[in-house]
């Protein structure tokens, strides 16, 4: 019997930003909520099931309306015991990754200069996802 195999291919219609920061995370999305004019919210663990069989949980904060989503996330796991991998682990140097999506953030050079004047920032970049392999993660 001969095996098939299906092939996906997604289409990623989101931008992610990388940022470091040493602000704690709900200060940072306070920051966020003012510069950027959004609300954004805490929610449970965003919890990835890696390769290795194991799962981590990593810190969500998030505003989802009809036409836009905005999503921030410790670049860190949660938990201290086990395997740790990190949820962009080809840029282990971001502490939070922020993921826009939606008409508001279309302009991709816009939120990056907002972003940049968050006195809490130390640098925010564009994440260019064709090279990325854990794009995967942020299909919801």
């Amino acid at each position: 019997m001969k095996k098939k195999r299906l092939d996906i291919e997604y289409t990623f219609d989101f931008e992610l930003f990388g940022i470091i920061s040493a602000a704690k995370a709900f200060k940072l999305a306070w920051e966020l909520n003012n510069a950027l004019g959004c609300r954004l919210i805490k929610m449970e663990d965003f919890e990835i099931q890696h390769k290795k069989e194991t799962s981590n949980h990593y810190l969500n904060y998030s505003q989802q309306s009809e036409v836009n989503l905005l999503r921030l996330f410790r670049n860190k796991p949660n938990e201290e015991a086990g395997p740790r991998e990190l949820l962009v682990p080809e840029h282990p140097h971001f502490d939070f990754i922020l993921l826009a999506k939606g008409e508001a953030f279309e302009d991709s050079n816009r939120l990056q200069e907002l972003l940049r004047n968050i006195p809490s920032i130390e640098l925010a970049a564009f994440i260019p996802l064709a090279s990325l392999k854990s794009k995967e993660y942020f299909i919801f």
